[in-house]
């Protein structure tokens, strides 16, 4: 899958400017899919994260 869409705002990747974002997704979970730009359902649990899109499936860490 090719992701198209920011894990943490839901913009664009193309319009640029997503460096905060970056920084931010390497210690908190996605909240868009990347792929499709739905808003996910997150679970943070104490060994890592799971985040589903009602499309693609989950993701998960930890």
């Amino acid at each position: 899958m090719t992701e198209t869409y920011c894990g943490r705002c839901g913009r664009e990747l193309a319009d640029g400017g997503h460096e905060d974002c970056r920084q931010a997704l390497a210690l908190e979970p996605p909240r868009y899919c990347g792929t499709c730009r739905r808003r996910m359902v997150v679970q943070v649990h104490p060994m890592g994260w799971s985040a589903r899109c009602s499309v693609h499936g989950v993701l998960t860490a930890g």
